[in-house]
C-alpha cells in the first residue's frame, strides 16, 4: 500500500535549500517552496493548507520565529505543524525560542532519511 501523499511548504531564503528539499521529497509529496516568511504567510492567508511546514529559523525581514507567531495567532494547529531548519549559527533569541517551543528542529545540513521520516509522520497525522 502506498503512503499518503502530503502537502509540504518549504520556507527558506536560500534557493539551493528549497530546491534540494523539493528534489528529496517531490516524488512522494506535493512540495511548494517560497523564499520568505512573508510569502509563506501570504499563502496561508490565501487559504492554502499544508500537512507540514519546513521553515528556516533565521531569514531576513521575517524570521521563522515571526512566521510561527503569525501562524499561532491564526491557527495553533498550523503552528504545531512547523518544523524548524537551522544552519547552527543562531542568536540568543533563537536559542531561547527553541527552548520555548516543542516543535521539531532539524539542523542543516539535514539528514535525508530523518527529514523524510519527519514529513511522513506529519502526513500520517502522528507528527514527530
Amino acid at each position: 500500500m502506498n503512503a499518503p501523499r502530503g502537502r509540504v511548504l518549504v520556507v527558506d531564503d536560500e534557493p539551493m535549500v528549497g530546491s534540494s528539499i523539493r528534489r528529496l521529497l517531490g516524488r512522494d509529496h506535493d512540495v511548494v517552496v517560497v523564499q520568505s516568511g512573508k510569502d509563506a504567510v501570504a499563502k496561508i492567508a490565501a487559504g492554502e493548507r499544508y500537512d507540514v511546514i519546513l521553515c528556516d529559523l533565521l531569514m531576513p525581514e521575517m524570521t521563522g520565529m515571526d512566521v510561527y507567531a503569525d501562524f499561532k495567532s491564526r491557527d495553533p494547529d498550523l503552528a504545531r505543524r512547523m518544523v524548524f531548519l537551522s544552519g547552527g549559527a543562531v542568536t540568543q533569541k533563537a536559542r531561547d525560542f527553541y527552548e520555548q517551543v516543542p516543535n521539531t528542529k532539524i539542523e542543516k545540513p539535514f539528514d535525508a532519511a530523518r527529514l523524510r521520516a519527519v514529513v511522513q509522520g506529519f502526513v500520517k497525522g502522528s507528527g514527530l
